[in-house]
Parts: C-alpha cells; sequence; structure tokens
C-alpha cells in the first residue's frame, strides 16, 4: 500500500512538473513570439530581416508621407570600418542592431545614434579559405533577448542583446567543407534555422540546420541536394532527388546551398527555403545525360519542428545559367477570381515572377517581369519552363537575358498591402556563357580550395562600358495578381538596393549611385533624396521611438557587383575614400554628413620602369578573374569594395606582394591569404594588373 501511494506520489508530481514545465515554456515562448514578429501591426519594432514573419519589408508607420516626406533629415550617423555594409539592420525598443564587415555586430541607440556595444566573432583569424568569397553578413535575426548572426567560417553566433556578450556559438558547417555562411538567419518559436552558400567556388553540398535558440543544440538539418548513393540517403526526399541526376554528382557536391531566402509562415507551419544553382554552373560536367537536379534552383517547403519534406517548386530544372531561387520569399493572402489564397511570391534570378499556393506547392501563375529569352513561358499545367532551344550552351557560347546576375537577386522586394504591389529592385542584362572545348577531361574542379569556378570558360563576363544614359536596373511595380507592371524608373546601376514600403504611400530605396531615394508608392515619382556619398546596397527600415517614425540603412559598396570592373566603377566609389555608414533619418532631422573627396575613376599608377610581359599576363588574367576579381573588380577595375590594384605600389614590389597575397599580411584588414599560388602565379597576376594599369580607360 505504501508502495502504490509512493508511486502514485511519484507519477502525480511528474504530471504536476511536465504541466508546469510546458507551462513555462509556452509563456516563454508569448514573451518571445509578440504581434511584432507575426503582423507588425503598429509598425513600433523591425524584428526581423522582412520585418514580420511574412517577408514584406514594409512598415504600417504613416508619419513620414507623401504630403511631409521633403522635409526628411538625417537625425544621426555612425561611421564603419572598412568592409561589408550591406545587411538589413533591425530595430527592438528603441535599440536598433547592426552587422558590418566580418559579422561584427553593433547595438546603437536609434534616438541618439550612441553606439552601446560592439561584438566582434574575429572571422578573419579563423575562416581560412572560406574568407575569399568576399561577404559579410546580409542580415540578422532577434529572438527573446538574443542576436543572431552567421559567419564567413560557418559559425551560428548568439549574442545577448542588453550586453553584446557571447550567449552560445554553434559550428554549422565543417573547417575545409567549402561552405560558408552569408545569409541572415531565420528565428520562430525558439527555433533558429541557417543555410550556407559555396556553389560558385568549389565542390560544397548545401543544407540548412535548425537549433534550439536559447541553448544552440542542433535539433534537424535538410540537405538540400543528394549525397553519394553508396552511403544512404538521409530522407526519402533526398532519395527522389537522386534520381534526378546523373554521373557522379556527388564528388562534385551538387550545390543547391539555400544562401540566402529562408521564410517562416505560421499560417502553415512550414519554412519556405530557397536553394541555389548546382555544383558546377556548367550542366554538361555537374549532370551529363541531363536531369532536373533536384532540389537546385527550388522552394522547398520543411516542417518547422521537423525539418521534414512536404513539397517543392523548381523554378529551373536542370539549371546552366546561375538561376538561384535564393531571392525573397515573401508570403500574402491575395484575391484570384473572388477568392482569398494564401500564396508565396518570388522573383528570382530567372527572371519570371511566381505566385505559388503556399500550402500545397501548385503554381498558380508566372510571368516574365524583365526581358527573358532563356525560355518563351512557364507551362501553367507541368509548371516547367519552355526553354528556347538557342538557350543551351552545348559546346558553343550564348547570349541569353537575363544573365548570371539574374533578372533580380539578394537585394530585398517589398510588398505592401496598401497598394497591393511588389517592389522589385531589377538587374536588366545579358549573361555570356561558353563552354566551348570545356570536357570533363579538360576541367578539374580544386575540391578544397574556394576558388571561383563555373565550369565554363574564362570569357563568362562581357561587362558593357557605361553611357550617361544607358539603363542597367531599375526599381519595378509589380501586380502579382494580374501579373503585370504598374510602373518602373530606369537606372544607371546593375544592381541597386533593397526596397522598403511604408504606410505613409512611399517607397524607400538606395542606389548604387550613392543616392537614397523616396518615391510615391503609386506612381513612382521621385519625391525625396539624400546624397548619401557612397553607393547603396543594403536594405532600409523604419520604426518608432517615442512617437517618432525613423528610417535607417546602411551604407557601402561590397559583393558580386564588383565582379562588373566599369560598370560599377563608373559612379566613382573608391575603397579608401568613401565611408561605409549607418544613416538614420526623421522629419526635420538636422545632421549633417563631413565632406568627403569627390566621387572620381580610379587614375592608375604610372610605372616606366615596370616592363609587362605579354605572354605572363595572359598566364595570369584567368587566375586574376578566379581569384581576385570578386574584390578587385572584373579587369582590374575596382568600384569601391576593395582597392583598386591599378594603382597600388605593392603590387610592383614583389615581395610586398607576396607577403600580403600568399602570407596573408593583412588578414586581419579582411584580405584573404592565397597560400595555394606559387611564385609563378603571383608573377602572372602581377604582370596582368600592370598590363591593365597600362591600358587606356577606354579598353576598360
Amino acid at each position: 500500500m505504501k508502495r502504490c501511494l509512493i508511486r502514485k506520489f511519484k507519477s502525480l508530481f511528474l504530471a504536476f512538473s511536465t504541466a508546469l514545465c510546458l507551462l513555462t515554456m509556452a509563456a516563454s515562448r508569448s514573451d518571445a513570439d509578440p504581434a511584432m514578429f507575426t503582423d507588425g501591426s503598429d509598425g513600433s519594432n523591425w524584428p526581423s530581416y522582412g520585418g514580420t514573419y511574412r517577408e514584406w519589408q514594409y512598415s504600417p508607420l504613416a508619419q513620414i508621407n507623401r504630403e511631409n516626406v521633403e522635409h526628411l533629415g538625417l537625425a544621426w550617423f555612425v561611421d564603419l570600418p572598412p568592409g561589408t555594409a550591406v545587411g538589413t539592420p533591425l530595430a527592438i525598443d528603441g535599440t536598433v542592431f547592426i552587422t558590418s564587415g566580418l559579422s561584427v555586430l553593433r547595438a546603437i541607440d536609434a534616438a541618439s545614434g550612441r553606439v552601446l556595444w560592439t561584438y566582434d566573432p574575429q572571422v578573419a583569424r579563423v575562416a581560412g579559405q572560406k574568407l575569399r568569397a568576399g561577404w559579410g553578413a546580409r542580415g540578422i535575426a532577434y529572438w527573446n533577448g538574443k542576436v543572431y548572426v552567421g559567419t564567413m567560417d560557418g559559425r551560428l553566433v548568439a549574442v545577448v542583446a542588453q550586453s553584446g556578450a557571447l550567449a552560445w556559438q554553434a559550428q554549422t558547417t565543417k573547417a575545409d567543407d567549402g561552405l560558408y555562411i552569408t545569409g541572415a538567419p531565420c528565428v520562430f518559436r525558439g527555433i533558429v534555422v541557417i543555410g550556407n552558400g559555396g556553389a560558385d567556388f568549389g565542390a560544397v553540398r548545401g543544407y540548412v540546420t535548425a537549433y534550439d535558440a536559447e541553448s544552440g543544440k542542433q535539433l534537424w538539418r535538410f540537405h538540400t541536394v543528394p549525397g553519394n548513393p553508396a552511403d544512404g540517403f538521409e530522407s526519402d526526399a533526398m532519395k527522389n532527388a537522386a534520381k534526378t541526376w546523373r554521373g557522379e554528382w556527388w564528388k562534385l557536391g551538387g550545390g543547391g546551398t539555400p544562401w540566402n531566402a529562408i521564410t517562416y509562415d505560421p499560417d502553415t507551419d512550414l519554412v519556405y527555403i530557397g536553394t541555389g544553382n548546382g555544383v558546377p554552373w556548367n550542366p554538361m560536367l555537374r549532370s551529363p545525360g541531363g536531369g532536373d537536379n533536384l532540389f537546385i534552383d527550388s522552394i522547398v517547403a520543411l516542417r518547422a519542428g521537423t525539418g521534414e519534406y512536404v513539397w517543392h517548386y523548381q523554378t529551373t530544372p536542370g539549371d546552366e545559367w546561375d538561376f538561384d531561387a535564393t531571392e525573397s520569399i515573401t508570403t500574402a493572402d491575395l484575391q484570384f477570381d473572388g477568392r482569398k489564397r494564401h500564396v508565396v511570391l518570388q522573383a528570382p534570378k530567372n527572371g519570371f515572377f511566381y505566385v505559388i499556393d503556399a500550402a500545397s506547392g501548385k503554381l498558380i501563375s508566372a510571368e516574365p517581369f524583365t526581358k527573358v529569352t532563356w525560355a518563351s513561358k512557364i507551362d501553367l499545367k507541368t509548371g516547367r519552363p519552355v526553354v528556347m532551344p538557342d538557350a543551351h550552351a552545348d559546346n558553343r557560347i550564348v547570349t541569353i537575358w537575363p544573365g548570371a546576375l539574374g533578372g533580380h537577386t539578394w537585394e530585398p522586394m517589398s510588398f505592401s498591402p496598401k497598394s497591393g504591389l511588389v517592389y522589385i529592385p531589377t538587374t536588366e542584362m545579358p549573361g555570356i556563357y561558353d563552354s566551348r572545348g570545356v570536357t570533363k577531361d579538360t576541367w578539374h574542379l580544386k575540391p578544397r580550395t574556394v576558388v571561383f569556378d563555373n565550369g565554363y570558360r574564362e570569357s563568362d563576363f562581357s561587362v558593357p562600358e557605361p553611357t550617361p544614359d544607358a539603363q542597367f536596373g531599375s526599381i519595378l511595380a509589380w501586380n502579382p495578381v494580374t501579373q503585370k507592371k504598374a510602373w518602373s524608373v530606369p537606372l544607371r546601376a546593375s544592381e541597386n538596393g533593397g526596397i522598403l514600403s511604408t504606410g505613409g504611400d512611399l517607397v524607400f530605396e538606395g542606389q548604387f549611385d550613392g543616392n537614397f531615394v523616396a518615391r510615391d508608392a503609386n506612381s513612382g515619382t521621385q519625391l525625396w533624396s539624400f546624397d548619401a556619398q557612397n553607393g547603396i546596397l543594403g536594405q532600409p527600415i523604419s520604426y518608432s521611438v517615442d512617437g517618432k517614425q525613423y528610417v535607417t540603412l546602411l551604407v557601402g559598396v561590397s559583393g558580386n557587383v564588383t565582379i562588373l570592373g566599369p560598370l560599377s566603377a563608373q559612379f566613382g566609389w573608391a575603397y579608401r575614400e568613401q565611408h561605409r555608414r549607418v544613416l538614420t533619418f526623421r522629419l526635420d532631422g538636422q545632421a549633417k554628413l563631413p565632406e568627403l573627396p569627390r566621387p572620381r575613376r580610379e587614375t592608375p599608377l604610372a610605372m616606366s620602369e615596370f616592363k609587362v610581359n605579354p605572354k605572363l599576363a595572359a598566364a595570369g588574367a584567368p587566375k586574376f578573374a578566379n581569384y581576385c576579381s570578386t574584390c578587385h573588380g572584373w579587369g582590374v577595375v575596382a568600384a569601391g569594395a576593395g582597392p583598386d590594384l591599378r594603382s597600388s605600389t605593392s603590387v610592383a614590389d614583389m615581395t610586398v606582394f607576396n607577403q600580403i597575397v600568399r602570407q596573408g599580411a593583412l588578414l586581419d584588414d579582411g584580405m584573404p591569404k592565397f597560400d595555394d599560388l606559387d611564385s609563378q602565379d603571383l608573377l602572372e597576376i602581377q604582370h596582368y594588373v600592370r598590363q591593365e594599369a597600362v591600358k587606356p580607360a577606354a579598353a576598360h
């Protein structure tokens, strides 16, 4: 009898403890999951990358509106060290959180601009070859008093929001796997999900991983492409995906890296993952014999709690043009033929705008939002593109629209529930794909070396010389229901910043020409602009403090726009002269930026004593393209993300050049070490740089 009572008491105590634990967790989740994440109705905070779970990049605030935006002024600014400055800020209860450089976090008082704390994860000291990708973090996440950021060396770092102290960190990749993190984490219900990149550089296999937001404990992982069949498959999804590949793809990694878009949908309790290109781009090498190559270039829906596969939609089966589907994934409730439908919206690189049923993954509509020549249409019955016969680079050279930069790339689009329009920063440039003479026997990917290599010849980029009236991008207002353009404004730069729309009938965008602009959301008419003194690729946000509406963004040049050399260099941004900054605006703001040297085209350094050897320079050209152009520009024409080497004295001094490039003398400044280059490689690159330095400007 006594033992029975003891057992009953233990059972009741266990049940009580379990219930108390569940109640405590529920209370904690309630505190950590307020309405600001789900609907953002009061607009006082900007708690996630897209503002809310829906990824609208929209603020309901209307204190700043089209009637008074002309009175918008600079409230404060913060200068940042050299490095990437494109990340989307967050704003929580009067504090702005940003990341810049190599995932360095800062907390700033939103009203005054006073820096409260700085946390540096010391990426340069541990990233090794992964530093070569030339990126920092594009965004951060917040949950229950912690700020989360990914790093180039593959860590997910959680920092206490109040103090800047490290809470925990998890190593999501391996030291030599070629995977790194540049995208923003996605946090929901106490779970933080992070992806990775690297499919342009080496033999990598992409995946997303979920962690407990409080402890950093790994909860689940979903690979986006299948591995070696001999090792078995992690799931039925991977087993089925393997049927769409040919050859020995696993030796090349497969790719499919989910480096940017991750969206949680509370309506379906699904996580939508946008995946990238295959490794390499050239499908004749990646998957000889064809195949769709799932799940590259796809939106993949997973159960939020377990990571279990639910559905997928592949935008570009068997992709051979670098048409990632990693661009903004937005959810919305829209009316189609008098029926409200919960949908997923995406404008990926391939130039088509997609509307997809959020629960089932069924395609509703797809139409081109920019010039498209690789496919004539998307077949609504099959969901597949109708590819043009002359779009395939099958042992030949082809030119198609859009090119590898895409019709829209990572800079976020915005959806306004007030206007019903989506605002897209578009790129309008073709791409050249040259596979002549490239075979499995002539091409060898370096599996453990982070070096740009897409499986095509070195002449993949043909950068046009800019002219004053040339258009290479635009801001486009698009109706997702009718799939038609509402308005567009042409822009001179090929890439421009992410877009913010607001309840004040405004659309804000930072442009690569250095202007931060506000437009009428319904017409596109420019109503206000501010000279930011540097190119802008980042995403503005809006929030309120003590009843005042603020707009904040990061200013600085970085990223793949530098690959375009003279096209991006036309604006005169110089790495050592223009500042990276946080800018914050409010009505009647009175702050002023200090004067800086005017933008100018770089003047190459004259060195009559240096005699260029044409044979060495010719050998150095492809090596510079693969190793150096990401930061220093195509054709050695930099655009502000890194120094222009044509005017560098260090290049001509082989001792100094060797110390910087092969020995890592500037590692702490973010300059990677290329110790896999030998002395001959360095000599050839040196002669190529000096050859380009003495070319007439028109030749670039």
